[in-house]
């Protein structure tokens, strides 16, 4: 679990924040307390999804259904916004590590171990399944291991976002490469018996280590499910005859969710989890994630409840951990800031991933400065002056214009950017950028500049406070070139900010 950034709230809902999980393709992973002391995981989605209104219609659908989810083996969803500027979804918290985690840091789980991991989520997928529900995104990382047995987790996010407009027009698929059924990436319909597939990959995987369809790419792994058959080498006798059931191509051949917890456990996972079900390694690490929960409690002290923000701001993807969260490698990410909105429309990846792009450099509008010497409207600095290579005339003044990334060749919005006289080294430039009412401000160093073009750096407006749900913080450089028609071509060379570009005229 990684600390709260500025810019990030301390709250969501009724919930305080204790610090950020992780950060998958749906959104970013929260550890929230109530007041009266309950630990929950509180997800909240990618505010481009909060923009398709088809997607808040099925992810209010799909809250209300995983509401009625309970049993032992699933970690129940405990509150939702469905309404909020970005909706979120509470669920209680589960103190222990996912099975990818448990696998990479300790090997494949013994035979004992995985029959009860396969016998719990067998019920709980008995008990969605009975409510019409399926589950779709079955894999490693949405199951974790407890002393009391193992939970399937992600209720509510992932079924929401299949089928709406906008991810369907990328090529989105809802799913994981090598755990999806072949119906499902073929998009053909999803039943029950998808989520029986990804089961008997998900034991295939606890059993071996391994995914039972490797590959070095998203494109590789969903072809070799749809064609090939599963790699099942480390796997022996009937639970090896299970799996190759739970796997087969035609969703009318694979066992229901009752039958595989049959088959493995004729008396139910609940017994053989009081016997003890996980090796001591996993039991020691599923004892300090509990004690890791109070020592946070301790450090964090006591923080007032508001009713403060209802999202978090939106950054690039962020270190997982155990809990709630997405599959991923921790990361360290840099702490700089600037004013980039997070798009609405964002490239797809083998169709299986959501990119998200990130929005140009936008600041804010001129204000008075109490500075004689400088030009009315001079933003203020703490940068060091330095001489020559100042703003030349012709860029002086407000411009404004729409901006597209060229990655995606879509619309962001529109951009006001002011030019004030100024040095190499200070501050020249403020601006606004608006997207569907957000907005974000900053102001803009001088690095360099020229007759015909001028390049500035540029950093937040601490004077005028950004949207916090949609700006991100990361510093880009902004490129500015003289048009003959007198306009200026306004450009960023980022790859990351998916090279945006526009014309901005005089007013």
């Amino acid at each position: 679990m990684q600390p709260l950034e500025a810019g990030e709230p301390q709250n969501i809902g009724d919930y305080r924040l204790l610090g950020r999980l992780g950060s998958g393709g749906m959104g970013r992973v929260y550890l929230g307390r109530t007041a009266g002391g309950r630990t929950v995981a509180v997800k909240v989605v990618h505010p481009h999804f909060a923009q398709d209104e088809e997607f808040r219609a099925r992810f209010r659908r799909e809250v209300a259904a995983a509401r009625k989810v309970g049993g032992a083996w699933t970690a129940p969803v405990l509150d939702a916004d469905p309404e909020a500027p970005v909706p979120w979804v509470a669920t209680g918290y589960v103190a222990g590590p996912s099975l990818t985690q448990a696998v990479a840091g300790h090997g494949p789980l013994p035979d004992s171990s995985v029959r009860v991991l396969g016998a719990g989520l067998a019920e709980a997928l008995t008990a969605v399944h009975a409510l019409g529900l399926v589950h779709r995104d079955v894999k490693p990382s949405n199951v974790l291991l407890t002393l009391d047995g193992p939970r399937l987790i992600d209720f509510g996010i992932a079924r929401a976002t299949d089928a709406t407009a906008s991810l369907t027009s990328t090529g989105v698929s809802v799913g994981s490469p090598g755990y999806m059924s072949p119906e499902q990436i073929l998009g053909k319909g999803v039943t029950p018996a998808a989520d029986v597939f990804s089961l008997g990959a998900v034991l295939a995987f606890a059993a071996t280590g391994t995914s039972p369809f490797p590959g070095d790419s998203a494109a590789a792994l969903l072809y070799k499910v749809v064609h090939e058959e599963p790699e099942l080498s480390g796997l022996h006798g009937d639970l090896r005859d299970l799996v190759l059931s739970c796997l087969a191509k035609s969703a009318a051949e694979r066992p229901t969710p009752r039958e595989v917890g049959e088959r493995l456990l004729p008396g139910g996972a609940a017994a053989a989890v009081r016997a003890g079900w996980l090796p001591g390694e996993l039991v020691a690490e599923a004892g300090r994630s509990a004690v890791r929960l109070l020592e946070l409690e301790a450090a964090s002290g006591p923080v007032p409840f508001t009713r403060g923000a209802s999202a978090p701001e939106e950054f690039g993807p962020a270190p997982t951990s155990s809990g709630d969260s997405e599959d991923g490698d921790p990361v360290q990410r840099s702490r700089r800031r600037s004013c980039t909105v997070v798009l609405a429309v964002a490239g797809a990846l083998a169709g299986v991933t959501l990119g998200i792009a990130f929005l140009p450099p936008l600041l804010g509008e001129e204000k008075p400065s109490q500075d004689s010497g400088r030009g009315s409207g001079q933003p203020s600095s703490s940068a060091p002056r330095a001489p020559g290579g100042g703003v030349p005339d012709g860029f002086l003044g407000t411009w404004s214009g729409s901006i597209t990334e060229a990655a995606t060749d879509q619309p962001h919005g529109t951009a006001t950017i002011t030019l004030v006289r100024g040095g190499k080294g200070e501050d020249v430039l403020r601006s606004t950028y608006e997207l569907m009412g957000y907005k974000c401000h900053g102001v803009g160093r001088l690095e360099s500049a020229t007759a015909d073009k001028v390049v500035v750096v540029d950093r937040p407006d601490p004077a005028r406070p950004s949207t916090p749900l949609l700006c991100s913080g990361e510093s880009s450089e902004l490129v500015l070139t003289r048009n003959p028609d007198g306009t200026l071509q306004y450009t960023s060379p980022s790859a990351k900010q998916g090279k945006p570009y526009g014309t901005l005229r005089k007013r």
